[in-house]
């Protein structure tokens, strides 16, 4: 099963690599960054919801006292890294974006280690540092001479603080028997519910009803962004630890490059974008092939 978790976080990275695509559509349409969180996860929360309803509706069922861990991996996480990473890509380019908010594989190690009494061996800070080092060599950052904007940098650094704690508030979650999929429902209606506290709706109403285009585009964000990207990476949780599962999606920055390069024409540098790309699959590559096993 580690080999399936691992490729399931990939998948998890992979696709939360084309998050900069519809959080650039949806900026340009005259939306803030809570208002594009809002969009994500509440459309991620109905259908979510749905789903339970229809296929298994033993989802909802939570113990009071551990509220506390969806409260987590939903306001303080999901919620408040979207708007942190959202705000991030507005205020600079997706690749500083995606660089800042993939320091969360070391918050992770950091958290690890005090909750859940994981040691740092070798394979993984190998593993650790060629992933950090591909993201930096893949968006540019340590060839780039253009001023740094230290709010961008703030916002930055926080969404990956946060994108850290979902690994751990999923992780105790799962200790105390719920299922990946129960996990990922009460995330998405915790971070829905506590978006639409702090927004003006009829901005959103407007964009998402001005056509069919639109309203099909918002869905897409969702489920692309958002519900199979958690599905898929909580999932992974189960079988691998939270460290190793954070490197594994490191390939999230990569895929924002080629998103970038691709969809809004960013070029990669020659030759240090196509050598982050290599070190980041290569700490995969490490971690997928390492000999020990990880234990739930």
């Amino acid at each position: 099963m580690k080999k399936i978790a691992l490729l399931l976080a990939v998948v998890a990275g992979t696709l939360w690599g084309m998050i900069g695509y519809f959080v650039r559509s949806l900026q340009a349409q005259g939306l803030s960054s809570m208002q594009i969180v809002a969009i994500r996860m509440v459309i991620s929360a109905v259908l979510f919801s749905l789903f339970a309803l229809i296929f298994n509706r033993k989802l909802f069922k939570i113990k009071l006292k551990d509220l506390w861990c969806f409260l987590g991996t939903g306001v303080l996480s999901v919620a408040t890294f979207s708007f942190c990473y959202f705000k991030s890509i507005e205020l600079s380019s997706l690749s500083m974006a995606s660089v800042l908010l993939y320091t969360a594989p070391i918050f992770v190690m950091i958290f690890s280690v005090f909750l859940f009494k994981e040691k740092l061996n070798a394979v993984k800070i190998v593993s650790l540092v060629l992933a950090f080092s591909g993201c930096l060599f893949v968006t540019g950052v340590l060839t780039d001479s253009t001023e740094i904007n230290i709010v961008a940098i703030i916002y930055g650094a926080m969404s990956g603080v946060c994108y850290a704690l979902y690994s751990i508030f999923s992780r105790l979650a799962l200790n105390r028997n719920y299922s990946p999929l129960t996990i990922t429902l009460y995330t998405f209606i915790f971070s829905g519910l506590a978006s639409l506290f702090v927004i003006d709706v009829k901005p959103v109403a407007k964009v998402m009803t001005r056509d069919l285009h639109s309203l099909v585009f918002c869905v897409l964000f969702a489920v692309l962004s958002s519900v199979l990207p958690y599905v898929t990476y909580t999932l992974s949780l189960k079988y691998i630890k939270p460290s190793t599962a954070s490197i594994v999606a490191s390939i999230e920055p990569v895929v924002a490059t080629v998103t970038g390069v691709v969809v809004f024409n960013e070029a990669v540098e020659f030759p240090f974008g196509y050598i982050g790309i290599a070190l980041v699959l290569s700490s995969i590559i490490l971690i997928n092939l390492a000999p020990n096993r990880d234990k739930n």
